[in-house]
């Protein structure tokens, strides 16, 4: 595989919910980048639309409890270690009464 090739293919796929998406014009529901762990990750979507770092994080930094991070069907936290070809699914949480 040569050098080009290997740079068009992204590390991870992340998956926005459209509630976010639409929050930020421009955005799209599927994002390809480069990331190493979920923190970096969130990095990357800060780097392409200023303001979702917020949407995503609280100040402690964690993941907000009404935002749930799933890799491999797995909920993650920032620290989480990506590996490429993951697929990170952003969902926000869904209650009721």
């Amino acid at each position: 595989m040569n050098d080009e090739a290997m740079t068009e293919r992204p590390d991870i796929i992340v998956r926005l919910p459209a509630i976010l998406v639409d929050l930020f014009p421009g955005a799209a529901r599927r994002v390809e980048m480069q990331a190493g762990t979920v923190a970096e990750m969130v990095d990357g979507l800060e780097a392409l639309w200023p303001g979702m770092r917020d949407r995503l994080c609280d100040s402690r930094p964690a993941i907000r409890k009404h935002i749930n991070v799933f890799v491999d069907g797995e909920r993650v936290k920032l620290g989480h270690r990506l590996q490429a070809g993951d697929e990170v699914f952003v969902l926000t949480a869904i209650s009721g009464g």
